[in-house]
């Protein structure tokens, strides 16, 4: 993992021109409550670098950051590959960023492994989607199968565990995981070499269009997963101990730089694609369309932490009770604070 760079604020390609001060109107930022509150005790950032369409609040929100007073904003590119939790995640206990959005799977098998990770917030509900063969009809159908949901540990084999736990498997004995990376899925799948498949965008997109046997669990729409977030921002438990005042003003970003991804899905579809986050704006416009960006302020991301850590912990992944999670790996006094400010 290396910092790419730190991009003067001078380049303001999405914003195409605005002040800052229109995309607060934009955005309903209220900028005399912003300035009237103490400046960040730090002005530097460091936020992780991947190609990534459902973590696009994090990628859009860099002017808005400005705008809180961070002069200094680090993309930190988080090499891929290897087995085990999250990227960004593994990038963030080890200090080398400062805030991060990530999974829920990973963040709570950190959390249980002793990690120096705070939740924050909860950003998005979801972008997974289980696909099938003619052998998987329902979650359930995965015993006894073979299924690709990326590296082992990571965030689709740690969501589709939760999945699977939920109707009464048990996932490490009941399913064959294929532990190859995530873009590695949709050909496994194809080439038949896996039952069933979870991936999220661009390769749900493109499963789609192909016709690719058929849609299990659509975690945007349906009902548990649908009732959760799935992405939350996470902070090093250092950087918010020390940075409070930092902490909430970039959190506040990021949740502007949310509802912006929710209102205007087709500007935010054509930056992730000039900056290189991702590679088809059809795919990447179809799937900020369909990810529930607007629900941060309706949902509860303790509900989420309870919820998942209870599953894992019923498959056996995490020692932890859920309740013990939540006190040692949450923080939601910033969200709560924002929530009142923020009510559009």
């Amino acid at each position: 993992m290396r910092t790419q760079y730190a991009r003067p604020f001078s380049r303001r390609r999405f914003l195409g021109g605005m002040t800052i001060a229109g995309t607060a109107g934009l955005l309903g930022l209220h900028v005399r409550r912003v300035a009237a509150e103490p400046p960040p005790e730090t002005t530097r950032l460091r936020l992780t670098k991947l190609p990534s369409t459902c973590r696009a609040p994090q990628w859009v929100a860099e002017e808005l950051l400005a705008a809180e007073g961070f002069t200094e904003v680090q993309y930190v590119k988080v090499q891929s590959g290897g087995r085990g939790t999250d990227l960004t995640g593994s990038a963030l206990v080890a200090d080398q960023v400062d805030l991060s959005m990530q999974f829920i799977g990973p963040s709570i098998l950190q959390v249980d492994g002793g990690d120096p990770l705070v939740l924050l917030a909860g950003i998005q509900i979801g972008c997974f989607e289980l696909f099938g063969s003619e052998r998987v009809r329902a979650i359930r159908d995965l015993k006894g199968k073979t299924v690709a949901a990326g590296r082992l540990g990571g965030s689709g084999h740690t969501f589709l565990a939760s999945m699977a736990a939920y109707v009464g498997l048990k996932p490490a004995t009941d399913i064959t995981w294929v532990d190859k990376p995530d873009w590695e899925t949709l050909q496994l799948f194809v080439e038949g070499r896996a039952d069933a498949m979870l991936t999220g965008p661009p390769l749900a997109q493109e499963a789609r269009a192909r016709k690719l046997g058929h849609v299990v669990v659509n975690t945007m729409l349906d009902r548990p997963w649908s009732q959760y977030f799935c992405c939350l921002m996470a902070g090093h438990r250092d950087f918010v101990r020390k940075y409070p005042i930092a902490t909430k003003r970039a959190l506040r970003a990021i949740l502007k730089a949310t509802d912006l991804c929710a209102r205007e899905p087709e500007r935010v579809a054509q930056f992730l694609v000039d900056e290189g986050y991702a590679e088809r704006y059809d795919y990447t416009l179809q799937a900020l369309q369909e990810i529930p960006y607007n629900r941060w302020r309706e949902y509860d991301p303790e509900d989420t932490v309870r919820f998942h850590a209870l599953r894992l912990h019923e498959a056996g992944m995490v020692k932890t009770s859920p309740q013990k999670i939540i006190a040692q790996g949450t923080n939601w006094r910033f969200l709560n604070e924002l929530k009142k400010e923020m009510k559009g």
